[in-house]
């Protein structure tokens, strides 16, 4: 089930870094939905230990959740979490740039980036994309 969240995630990953201006990418990951494949191993380790999930969530605390996380199942759910939100970011990162005309190759290296280092990723895409606002024309074609 842990390799299960990333399988899930992996084709739709590919699509949009493979194939970003193919037809079918944007059908595919026009739905927020397709995250909850992914979703579906989060469950699977979350429901069986909700109570100590809940715990650690209601009550942070560092030793709590290292505690959760030491454990097989907490580790998976947490990462099951993270490949489901990464895909999310990485959606609304393709959606946005092929909306603001920024080029698919550097939305694709950026989503590459994304699939790794989700945070950096974000925020090398969020320049980006502030860079795209400022260039001429933009207000032209966009607003």
């Amino acid at each position: 089930m842990f390799d299960l969240a990333f399988y899930l995630a992996a084709p739709f990953w590919a699509v949009m870094i493979l194939a970003p201006s193919w037809g079918w990418t944007r059908k595919l990951v026009a739905s927020p939905w397709v995250t909850t494949l992914p979703l579906i191993s989060y469950f699977w380790f979350v429901v069986p230990h909700f109570g100590e999930l809940w715990t650690v969530v209601s009550r942070p605390d560092l030793g709590a959740l290292q505690a959760f996380l030491a454990q097989p199942y907490g580790a998976a759910a947490i990462w099951a979490h993270v490949v489901a939100f990464d895909l999310f970011i990485g959606r609304w990162m393709y959606l946005q740039g092929r909306e603001r005309g920024i080029h698919p190759v550097l939305v694709s290296l950026i989503l590459l980036l994304t699939i790794f280092l989700s945070p950096i990723g974000l925020l090398v895409f969020l320049a980006v994309r502030e860079r795209s606002r400022s260039e001429p024309g933009y207000a032209a074609v966009h607003e």
